[in-house]
């Protein structure tokens, strides 16, 4: 972007050039080239200055998204049993430990929830079902306090495994919904 301006500011300095007078004023062409020079200066101070902004945008952002990883790996995944979507007994405190993290420290940040499947099941099955399960933490959360229309809702079926064996451990590990923070 800098350079562009440069460019730009010299591409019209040669063309305002060509379209003067061609009598030579020393005393005009001194004062009108020192204006020149000075309305240059002025614009690169103001590109460089955007750019420093520019700049504390970035970092700004930069931390804010690593802010969010931070708040992200705090929140629980929520696992179900095989062919269920209601929470199970023992994931309760993770879903009440999750809704205080998007009450406090993630309360500017809107919540995604990912409902995901094991292999078991046809594709609209799994993707129903991980619906329902997706439904289920919202409705939980709305009940700990979190405001619905900060929650949105997706369902990856059986698409989105976090462990490919073809064992029981390894499918009940796909039985799940995962918290994605957005901004």
């Amino acid at each position: 972007m800098k350079k562009t301006v440069v460019s730009s500011v010299f591409v019209a300095l040669l063309v305002l050039s060509g379209c003067g007078d061609k009598d030579p004023q020393v005393e005009a062409t001194d004062s009108a080239a020192t204006k020149e020079v000075a309305s240059t200066r002025a614009a690169v101070e103001t590109v460089s200055s955007n750019n420093n902004n520019t700049s504390a945008v970035s970092d700004s952002a930069e931390s804010s998204s690593e802010a969010m990883a931070r708040l992200e790996k705090e929140l629980k995944t929520i696992y179900f049993d095989f062919d269920k979507f209601n929470v199970r007994a023992d994931m309760q405190a993770n879903l009440s430990a999750d809704a205080g993290v998007v009450n406090t420290k993630a309360s500017k940040y809107f919540v995604k929830l990912e409902g995901n499947c094991d292999e078991w099941g046809s594709d609209e099955y799994n993707f129903a079902l991980g619906l329902k399960r997706a439904d289920t933490v919202k409705k939980a959360l709305v009940a700990e306090g979190v405001d619905a229309n900060r929650i949105s809702m997706v369902s990856f079926g059986e698409s989105s495994p976090t462990c490919t064996d073809k064992t029981k451990e390894c499918w009940a590990q796909n039985r799940r919904v995962d918290f994605k923070l957005l901004p």
